[in-house]
């Protein structure tokens, strides 16, 4: 079993299903998961988010989230203030200002971070972004959740501590579930707020039998008691994030620069800002042709590539920006694009997908009256693929992130902006044609 000595030396992630309902847009219910990162010389939960399914990007942005601090949301309790906690937050403000205004959670940098070998964590994403945050990645053994025990005994923790006193919790049986689980539940917006004020509340301020200190070994220290000791010798490095470096740690694909643009599953992203690149050969790549281009499964109205020479990020817009609804998802497109190629021949027609994911996100948010409105041909279990999709995609319309700042050129030239009206020239009409006029006649 690993020891860690100091505050992010070893952490732990994992994601886990929770056995709780929650309430989409529409009214329908939908399960959620739990993903966590843990740190093992304090038990302290770091950053936790809820999704309706776990992607590489949410554990990417997860590790970036452990590394700043937990800002006081409005309504909270002043007693959730760090400065109202055990955390040495004197000493601590002299080297970031911005624990000041932070919920009592500790900022920890993480060193080694332990996972198993799920597709979300094994990831290119998930090993890019631990290398760009200079966090080394130690896979556990295949089928053996004793590499990690203290993340799978924290989501447990959560699960009897936490999620089986919400509505809608289900149970993980019949026999542990109410009557009605699904009539009172909350969204999954509200189930993440109240998550992150429990564990400033109560799991960071609960004793742990596992922390102990030589000092007073009959009494076990909670979490943030155990920071405190720790950081006296361990110190604190802050990190500051800018919103360039969060765009670096979303998924990325490498893209030929075409004379139309950038082509991402069926989709074209061009930009005026492109225009100087097109002339050389001054992509990421050895050849030079193809480009890295960042994007965000849960928005595809945008992409993000670093210019050559400025090394800035350059936001490029998808062409049917002005004609989706967004933000949208990679979800909502692929079943788009589902749907596209059961009605004919055109899977790949871009401009057929976009209309067809408008028409099933406009008909999940108006409420059709019955289930005959939607399609008649479907059947019952498309409605509720549908319904789901739509819900799954308004629930993660809200970035995760900080995005940079968009040129003011270039956010007027973006595609959802109206077109200027253009001025036009007089329109002269021309008299009717006499045939008994004599021609050489002048006006």
């Amino acid at each position: 079993m690993l020891t860690a000595v100091r505050p992010g030396e070893v952490m732990e992630i994992d994601s886990t299903p929770l056995d709780v309902l929650v309430v989409h847009d529409d009214g329908s219910t939908d399960s959620c998961e739990l993903t966590g990162v843990v740190d093992l010389a304090t038990r302290t939960l770091a950053a936790a988010v809820l999704r309706p399914t776990t992607k590489a990007v949410d554990a990417a942005l997860l590790l970036a989230r452990a590394m700043t601090p937990e800002p006081m949301r409005p309504g909270r309790p002043e007693a959730l203030r760090m400065t109202r906690s055990v955390l040495p937050h004197v000493s601590l403000l002299d080297l970031d200002a911005r624990l000041a205004q932070a919920a009592g959670v500790p900022v920890i940098t993480p060193e080694t971070i332990v996972c198993d070998r799920g597709k979300v964590f094994v990831s290119e994403t998930f090993r890019r972004a631990c290398h760009t945050l200079e966090i080394s990645p130690q896979p556990a053994h295949p089928d053996t959740p004793t590499d990690k025990p203290h993340v799978e005994r924290t989501l447990r923790s959560v699960a009897s501590m936490f999620v089986q006193f919400l509505p809608g919790h289900t149970g993980r049986s019949t026999e542990h579930r109410g009557r009605a689980p699904e009539e009172e539940v909350w969204s999954i917006h509200q189930l993440q707020a109240v998550l992150e004020e429990w564990t400033v509340a109560r799991w960071q301020n609960r004793p742990h039998d596992g922390l102990r200190d030589p000092l007073t070994a009959g009494r076990p220290l909670s979490p943030n008691e155990k920071y405190a000791v720790l950081v006296t010798t361990a110190g604190h490095v802050p990190i500051t994030l800018s919103p360039d470096e969060y765009v670096g740690l979303l998924p990325c694909r490498q893209r030929t620069l075409n004379s139309y643009g950038f082509r991402i599953n069926h989709r074209i992203y061009d930009g005026p800002e492109l225009a100087d690149l097109r002339r050389g050969r001054m992509g990421s790549s050895r050849d030079g042709h193809r480009w890295a281009v960042h994007h965000d499964p849960y928005d595809i109205s945008r992409v993000w590539v670093r210019h050559p020479e400025t090394r800035e990020w350059i936001t490029v817009f998808w062409r049917h920006l002005r004609t989706a609804p967004v933000p949208m998802g990679e979800l909502a497109w692929d079943h788009a694009r589902k749907i596209v190629a059961e009605g004919g021949p055109d899977r790949d027609n871009e401009t057929a997908i976009s209309q067809a994911a408008a028409d099933l996100l406009n008909v999940m948010a108006a409420g059709p009256e019955s289930p005959e409105q939607e399609k008649p041909r479907q059947g019952k279990g498309a409605r509720r693929r549908n319904r789901r999709v739509a819900a799954r995609t308004r629930a993660t319309a809200e970035p995760a992130y900080p995005r940079p700042a968009i040129p003011p050129q270039a956010e007027r030239a973006t595609p959802a902006e109206p077109e200027a009206e253009e001025n036009t020239a007089d329109v002269i009409p021309l008299g009717l044609f006499d045939p008994r006029e004599d021609p050489w006649r002048r006006s």
